[in-house]
């Protein structure tokens, strides 16, 4: 991930990433991290279902999918938004805040 504002580069690895089933709402099981990002915005959302604008599977009174307009895992919203208009990842630079990013990739390995 690389933030908006400083331009520095971090990352978030995890040992364990997998989604469920659709019988599941492709339910999230992500633990493991290691990296220099500071903070495990991924635990807030771990076991939690995917959501999306129609598909409302958060825990939140209102549609998280929708007010970030962005299908993610979200628990009552998240801490990390790395799939819609409010891209960013909660306390990246150790302060309360969301740091708001510029870019970011995901690589995936299969076992």
């Amino acid at each position: 991930m690389q933030s908006r504002n400083h331009s520095y580069w971090y990352y978030a690895e995890y040992s364990t990433f997998r989604v469920l089933s659709e019988a599941d709402n492709y339910k999230l099981r992500v633990g493991g991290y290691s990296g220099n990002a500071g903070n495990d915005a991924m635990a807030y959302v771990n076991h939690r279902m995917f959501s999306t604008y129609d598909r409302d599977n958060d825990l939140s009174v209102k549609n998280c999918a929708s007010d970030a307009v962005g299908g993610f895992w979200y628990s009552a919203c998240a801490r990390c938004y790395v799939n819609s208009v409010t891209f960013s990842w909660a306390y990246l630079d150790g302060g309360g805040h969301p740091t708001y990013l510029q870019s970011s990739r995901m690589w995936l390995q299969c076992k």
